[in-house]
């Protein structure tokens, strides 16, 4: 019997086509539901406060609840631009502080004050929530990288509570080899040194994380 490869600590794992790449995030339906309608984010959207972006259909899933958390009933799949995707890579900062990877604890607050995007690794879930030993990409935007994301990037949007929703019955019923089937693929993102070099906060060639 083969033995699963498991996946490298720090990696994107999204769907994605040649030119988008397809992100969530969960809102009230006051937000989520025109959202979806229109394929853009509604002007009661806030454009000045940091949004965070998830690759992961699964972390969304953990982080919302299955669309069951209060403000959080509307599970959005939305399609960006790899384009303005990159962007906001090469313009991010950690949210944390890595002896090494940073000059020091300065130098870094000074560039994620200023960054308009940041990103931090948390650990990816599967379909029971429980955390596995690889991260899962969380992206914030804030300033120029979430009004774009919003008037710029978004290429459409989708409402996938319905499916979020079926896969946890499934999940609740114990079939979860049907519930996998539904999921989202999500294959490697072609992120290489040129995007994550500054972002990875351990592995080959970079110390480990050093806490705050």
């Amino acid at each position: 019997m083969s033995v699963p490869v498991q996946p490298p600590k720090h990696q994107i794992r999204a769907a994605h086509t040649d030119t988008t790449v397809t992100v969530y995030q969960a809102y009230r339906p006051s937000i989520g539901l025109p959202a979806a309608r229109d394929g853009r984010f509604p002007a009661a959207w806030k454009r000045d406060r940091m949004t965070w972006i998830k690759p992961s259909f699964l972390w969304m899933a953990y982080r919302c609840g299955w669309g069951l958390k209060e403000g959080q009933e509307t599970v959005l799949a939305v399609e960006i631009t790899r384009e303005g995707f990159e962007w906001a890579l090469r313009h991010a900062c950690l949210s944390h502080y890595v002896r090494g990877l940073h000059p020091d604890r300065t130098a870094w607050k000074r560039e994620l004050k200023s960054a308009p995007a940041r990103v931090q690794w948390d650990p990816e879930r599967d379909l029971h929530h429980r955390p596995l030993p690889h991260r899962s990409l969380q992206l914030g935007l804030a300033g120029e990288a979430s009004r774009r994301y919003a008037d710029e990037w978004t290429a459409g949007i989708r409402d996938v509570t319905p499916l979020a929703h079926e896969i946890h019955a499934l999940v609740r019923e114990g079939r979860s080899a049907e519930a996998e089937r539904l999921l989202p693929e999500e294959r490697p993102y072609p992120a290489g040194d040129e995007l994550l070099g500054r972002l990875v906060p351990a592995g080959p060639g970079h110390p480990a994380p050093v806490s705050p």
